[in-house]
C-alpha cells in the first residue's frame, strides 16, 4: 500500500508540473465568466431570462462536458501514457520497485483526481458567479448531485484515452484518435438514437434525470451499470495493454 500511495503521489506531482494544469484552470475560469456575463446581460438588460439561481451552473457544466473537460482529460491522459513511453521517461518508474499494476492504477487514480480537482473549481466558480447572477442561494444539492454525476462519464472517456494511448505509439496519433472516437460516438448518438443508452458519450448529461420534479432511478441505476461496465472492461483492456507495451 506504500509503494501505491508513493506511486500516486508521485503521478499528481508530475501532473501538477503540467502548463496544461494552468491553462485548464484558466480556460476552465473564463468559460465561467464569460457565460456569467453574457446571461447576466441577457437577463438584465435583454429581458430574456436565460437562468435560475441553480440553472446557471448547470448551464455551464453542460457546456463544459462537451468541449473543455474532455479535451483537457485528453491531454493529461496522452501525456501520462502515450508521452511518457515516446520520451522513453516511463523507464524511471517501471525500473523502480512499483510493480506495473500499481504503476497503472496510480496513474488512473491521477487522472481521476484531476477531473476532480476541474469539476470542484468550475462548480465553486459557476455557483459564485450565480450569487451575482441571481442575487439568491442556488440549490447546491442538486448541483453537487450532479457535478458527481458528471465525474463518472468523463472518466469513462479518459479510459477510452488511456486505452488508446497504449495501442498508438505517438502522441499525435493518439490525440487525434481520441478526438475521432469523441466524435464518432456523438454522432452515432444523433444517427441511432435506438442505441443511445449504449454509448457513453450519451452519458455526458445524464445528471439531468435528476433534476426534474420526477426522479427515474431506475434509469439511473441501469445507466450507472453501463457506465460501470465500460469502466470495468476498459481498465482490464487498459492494464493487459500497459503490461504488454515495451519500455
Amino acid at each position: 500500500m506504500e509503494i501505491f500511495k508513493a506511486v500516486y503521489i508521485n503521478e499528481i506531482f508530475k501532473i501538477s508540473k503540467k502548463k496544461k494544469i494552468t491553462a485548464a484552470l484558466i480556460f476552465s475560469a473564463l468559460s465561467v465568466i464569460v457565460l456569467a456575463i453574457v446571461v447576466y446581460s441577457l437577463n438584465n438588460f435583454a429581458g430574456i431570462r436565460v437562468t435560475g439561481s441553480s440553472e446557471f451552473s448547470i448551464m455551464v457544466l453542460t457546456i463544459l462536458s462537451y468541449s473543455i473537460f474532455p479535451l483537457f482529460t485528453t491531454f493529461i491522459c496522452i501525456d501520462m501514457f502515450a508521452g511518457e513511453f515516446a520520451d522513453h521517461t516511463i523507464k524511471f518508474t517501471l525500473t523502480g520497485p512499483a510493480s506495473r499494476i500499481k504503476v497503472f492504477l496510480g496513474k488512473i487514480l491521477a487522472v481521476a483526481t484531476f477531473i476532480i480537482g476541474n469539476l470542484v473549481f468550475v462548480m465553486v466558480l459557476s455557483v459564485v458567479a450565480s450569487l451575482f447572477i441571481n442575487r439568491n442561494i442556488p440549490n447546491l444539492f442538486k448541483i453537487l448531485i450532479s457535478y458527481i454525476m458528471a465525474f463518472i462519464p468523463i472518466f469513462i472517456f479518459a479510459l477510452v484515452v488511456i486505452l488508446i494511448s497504449n495501442i498508438t505509439k505517438g502522441t499525435t496519433s493518439a490525440f487525434m484518435l481520441s478526438i475521432f472516437i469523441f466524435l464518432v460516438f456523438n454522432g452515432l448518438n444523433l444517427v441511432f438514437p435506438q442505441i443511445k443508452s449504449f454509448l457513453f458519450t450519451s452519458t455526458f448529461d445524464w445528471y439531468r434525470l435528476i433534476l426534474g420534479n420526477y426522479i427515474n432511478f431506475s434509469k439511473i441505476l441501469r445507466i450507472f451499470l453501463i457506465l460501470l461496465g465500460y469502466g470495468i472492461m476498459l481498465i482490464a483492456a487498459g492494464y493487459y495493454l500497459f503490461e504488454k507495451k515495451d519500455i
